[in-house]
């Protein structure tokens, strides 16, 4: 928000320099970005007054001026031939400076001395806009009255500053000249001036003989109204007025357009005007527009409208779109003798997904869109009224034609000035408290401690924002900085949780593991890149409603994806091998559509490639749960996951309960993810992990009698997994079975087709006595005919 300082000061006496302005303001929370010099780079010009004017005796296309400069005359030629004595015009003189650098100094012209340079508009950064009746190839001729000696950035109002205001969301007040100059009286503890509103309505004719208005949809536009006015003159504004739009960022147009601009920086409230005699039936209708129905716009653009714009109509066509930008076929042009000056108030959502939906975000509906003062409509509608009878732009029609269906309600707060101190930390009085509520027009009632909210206030809802107005102008400065207190002071630690978390990080670190954080959002496209089928519960996702874009459109139920996307970002970049893990999180929505807030599953994620195989995944798991002291895990073929690889994947189970899975991913997915062919992955859920760890340890005493260990080797079908004899052992050995040890798998020349040889050491132990051979032998026998019935196994 640009705001010039001079207009400032029709509000507020500002008789501090500009940098203790901007402090004050930025401290008092309305930041300035910037300060402009509108003139910074123009030096030494100043107006002077031709005094004669004779041809150049050697070039018939030279002037040569003698000029007043005002503490002397000065000999200057020109090449214009718009010129003659008596006329003012800008002069850079001998050592100047102009826009762009441009330095200017005296020298000869065929023989002549030139001591300076007649400037034209385009030289001083200036165009028809700023000042339609100048020359646009000549010598800039200024009014005969401006003193001679003058400097030109007095006389063209170059010599104003500009303040760069960032205006956050929460404070559209704020986005008006009106608004910073009431933070400026504040900060400064100087008075506060409204401009004074006095309509004469010099036309008798009543408004409502020329138009009415009617608000169908009054969930989008809560008031609308209307002024008219008469005999209207299309032509510039005045000098004043285009000086103060353009420092404001603004291009003059035209007097009826200008106003509105003018009233909507002054005041806050976008405003629009339609040429009344091309409104059909002389009645405004405020709707939705219907599907496909098509307006151009004042940009000469057509636009394709649908029913969740709100449009502003005629009772055939719509006339502009709602709070956005205007229609052409209402259009304010030099034959316009009658227009309806249009004022109200438009759902800022709706405004903002329209501007959005047509791409055409505009002064106007960045302010609607933060939500606006209701209040304020009749204000601005008067004020620009007040301007066009002055600037004799038209005759206002006497009366208002005013739509308010949804009156708003004024909010009422509680105002507790010794809980305000609590809250802040401070013991300022409550005289002051409410003195500064008062300049910003809050309404404060003493007698029942209790605060009204000014309408243009939307930000403002409770006892805490009080405090925030306070805090801000008391100076946060000023707020002595103080310890936190509290009744009792407690030991910060960790939960059981968050210490087993830990535990599961350094023992990845410790398996030589890198950790690993990749975002939470993905694309739709990564599930079919991972085989999941249509009907998974994997694909029921969150979608986000303003996604970065469509890779980052939905909320992942599966980790898998951001793992291989990082495998494959390190194996393009010729890293030879990685071990990699994340403790992150997966979102599982309840229902679809979403209405509530997901489920939010913790998963421990591994992935390595390079030099790897199935074994090296599953030990650093095996080494994981050892450490978490997880017992009964069981690790089970999983030849059903179309992610992992159908003969090198197996499911995790800890006391009966699924609890992950690794593998090898499968080729396929492997290759459209480019990853390396062998590429293993493990998924473990941490909650589980957290609910079977058992962190206390066990002693036992050493053992006072000796073992027994027999060896066995044995013929199985190569289906036969290891995991199903070791449970057949386990469950026929009894209580004095103390371990057992796979030490051999063999095939070759001597093992028929289709089998493999499985080798054996089992260790026996009694824990009160010494077992003899027969008990150990009668445990052999019944654990070798387990294994013949279960598993068809035959001793070798």
């Amino acid at each position: 928000m640009k705001v010039p300082v001079n207009w400032l000061k029709d509000y507020v006496d500002i008789d501090v320099e500009v940098a203790e302005l901007v402090e004050a303001m930025t401290m008092s929370g309305s930041k300035v970005e910037g300060v402009e010099s509108l003139g910074q780079e123009i030096s030494r010009v100043v107006a002077g007054k031709i005094l004669q004017v004779e041809k150049h005796p050697n070039a018939d296309k030279l002037l040569v001026c003698q000029i007043d400069v005002g503490n002397e005359t000065i000999q200057v030629l020109t090449g214009a031939k718009n010129v003659k004595a008596g006329d003012v015009v800008p002069v850079a003189l001998d050592g100047s400076t102009l826009p762009g650098g441009k330095k200017i100094k005296k020298g000869k012209m065929r023989g002549l001395e030139s001591n300076g340079m007649m400037c034209s508009i385009g030289e001083l950064n200036l165009s028809k806009d700023d000042y339609p009746d100048a020359c646009e190839d000549g010598i800039f001729i200024l009014n005969s009255d401006i003193v001679p000696g003058t400097d030109i950035k007095d006389v063209l109002g170059l010599n104003e500053i500009v303040l760069d205001f960032e205006i956050t969301s929460n404070r559209p007040d704020c986005l008006s000249v009106l608004g910073i100059a009431r933070e400026a009286a504040v900060a400064l503890q100087k008075p506060f001036r409204k401009p004074v509103i006095n309509v004469k309505e010099e036309n008798d004719d009543r408004a409502e003989k020329y138009a009415s208005v009617e608000i169908k949809d009054t969930d989008l536009c809560s008031r609308f109204a209307a002024r008219i006015i008469k005999d209207v003159k299309i032509e510039p504004s005045p000098e004043w007025m285009r000086n103060r739009l353009k420092a404001a960022g603004i291009r003059p147009i035209n007097n009826i357009v200008d106003i509105t601009n003018y009233v909507m920086l002054e005041l806050g409230q976008p405003m629009h005007a339609y040429d009344l005699d091309k409104i059909e039936g002389g009645k405004i209708i405020v709707r939705r527009a219907a599907d496909g129905e098509i307006l151009k716009t004042l940009d000469d653009q057509d636009r394709k409208l649908d029913s969740s714009m709100l449009v502003i109509a005629d009772t055939v066509k719509p006339l502009g779109v709602a709070g956005v930008m205007g229609g052409a076929n209402s259009e304010i042009t030099e034959n316009t003798k009658t227009i309806l000056l249009e004022c109200a108030n438009f759902d800022g959502i709706s405004v903002r997904l329209t501007a959005k939906k047509l791409g055409m975000r505009t002064e106007a509906s960045s302010r609607f869109e933060k939500g606006l003062d209701v209040e304020n409509v009749i204000t601005a509608i008067n004020r620009a009224s007040q301007l066009a009878e002055e600037m004799g732009a038209g005759k206002v029609c006497s009366g208002i034609i005013d739509c308010y269906p949804c009156k708003a309600e004024k909010r009422s707060i509680k105002f507790r000035p010794e809980k305000i101190n609590e809250f802040l930390g401070t013991s300022i009085s409550k005289e002051y408290m409410i003195k500064i509520l008062r300049d910003l027009e809050f309404d404060v009632d003493e007698a029942n401690m209790t605060v009204t909210v000014p309408s243009f206030r939307l930000d403002v809802e409770r006892e805490d924002d009080l405090a925030e107005e306070i805090a801000r102008f008391y100076g946060y400065n000023n707020i002595e900085a103080t310890l936190l207190q509290g009744k009792s002071a407690t030991l910060g630690k960790k939960s059981y949780k968050q210490k087993l978390e830990d535990l599961i990080k350094d023992t990845m670190v410790s398996c030589g593991m890198y950790e690993i954080y990749t975002y939470s959002f993905t694309s739709p496209k990564v599930l079919d890149a991972l085989n999941i089928p249509e009907d998974s519960e994997l694909r029921r996702t969150v979608v986000i409603s303003n996604p970065l874009g469509e890779d980052y459109s939905i909320m992942r139920t599966t980790t898998i994806p951001s793992m291989l996307d990082v495998i494959s970002r390190n194996y393009n970049r010729r890293v030879d091998s990685a071990r990699l893990f994340e403790m992150s999180y997966v979102y599982i929505p309840e229902d679809i559509p979403v209405t509530k807030l997901p489920y939010e599953k913790e998963i421990l994620t591994l992935g390595m490639y390079g030099n790897a195989d199935f074994y090296d995944i599953k030990g650093v798991v095996e080494e994981l749960l050892d450490v978490l002291g997880i017992r009964r895990v069981n690790f089970q073929p999983d030849r059903d996951n179309p992610i992992f690889h159908p003969g090198r994947t197996a499911s995790i189970l800890v006391n009966g309960q699924k609890i992950g899975t690794i593998g090898q991913i499968h080729p396929d997915v492997a290759e459209k993810f480019e990853c390396p062919e062998e590429t293993y992955i493990g998924v473990l859920e941490v909650e589980a992990l957290v609910k079977n760890a058992d962190m206390e340890v066990e002693y036992k005493p050493l053992p006072k009698f000796p073992a027994v260990t027999r060896d066995i080797a044995m013929l199985v079908k190569d289906e036969v997994l290891v995991k199903e004899i070791e449970d057949v052992i386990s469950s026929n050995a009894g209580n004095i079975l103390e371990d057992m040890k796979l030490f051999d798998v063999y095939k070759g020349k001597q093992i028929p087709e289709g089998m493999k040889s499985v080798a054996y050491s089992i260790t026996f132990r009694g824990q009160d006595r010494t077992l003899t051979d027969d008990e150990v032998n009668a445990k052999m026998q019944k654990i070798l005919d387990a294994l013949k019935d279960k598993l068809g196994a035959q001793l070798r």
